[in-house]
């Protein structure tokens, strides 16, 4: 019962962040975003650092696609733009700039980790 009013605060919390722009790019913080992935098995977690950062660490079944790679490579890893994506990197500023490209780009449920791996 406990773990289903906790997933249902968070969903509330995701339907309403939903409506923000990409001024106000949507993060999570590391909790929020290890119950998405247990509630949701069609979730993308995005490391957008380089190659060689994500080979020293990495959460948990991410892809990586680095961020200078990103425009080119997207559409081929990430084909539907409507399955939710969850990016990260370091401290957060590649994935703001990551999420940017992606709305740009169509993809319509993205979401940041707070601060990054450095937040974790």
């Amino acid at each position: 019962m406990k773990t289903k009013n906790v997933l249902n605060k968070i969903v509330k919390k995701l339907k309403k962040a939903r409506t923000r722009d990409i001024e106000e790019a949507r993060e999570i913080n590391y909790d929020t975003l290890k119950e998405m992935i247990k509630s949701d098995p069609m979730i993308k977690l995005v490391d957008v650092r380089s190659t060689q950062e994500f080979n020293e660490g990495r959460l948990n079944n991410a892809i990586n696609i680095p961020l200078f790679e990103l425009n080119k490579k997207a559409e081929k890893i990430l084909k539907d733009k409507n399955d939710p994506i969850i990016l990260y990197c370091q401290a957060g500023i590649r994935s703001k700039k990551a999420y940017e490209i992606l709305k740009q780009k169509g993809y319509a449920d993205l979401y940041m980790l707070e601060g990054g791996l450095d937040n974790i």
